[in-house]
């Protein structure tokens, strides 16, 4: 699977997210960064959404709904490997 994170440089939430996905060791995944501010259709997609986490399908991408800042890195994985099953056959 691939997860792919919509940031920003200086977005603390973006970072936040992005280093409880770094931690998790539970889930085979690829996670790739897109800086919106590097591409003007990323930026006016996202500007005011960030951090946005989305799942690379086939057909695709797939908008995870946003966790809060204070989910745990456990959670976290609970949450994102039900959105892997159900995405197992897109």
């Amino acid at each position: 699977m691939r997860l792919i994170l919509y940031s920003k440089p200086g977005c603390h939430l973006c970072e936040g997210l992005e280093g409880k996905l770094k931690q998790i060791e539970t889930l085979p995944f690829e996670l790739e960064i897109r800086d919106i501010t590097t591409r003007d259709d990323w930026f006016t997609a996202y500007q005011y959404e960030i951090p946005v986490l989305r799942l690379q399908l086939p057909k695709g991408e797939k908008t995870i709904p946003r966790f809060s800042p204070r989910i745990s890195v456990d959670k976290l994985a609970q949450k994102l490997e039900q959105y892997f099953q159900v995405s197992d056959g897109d």
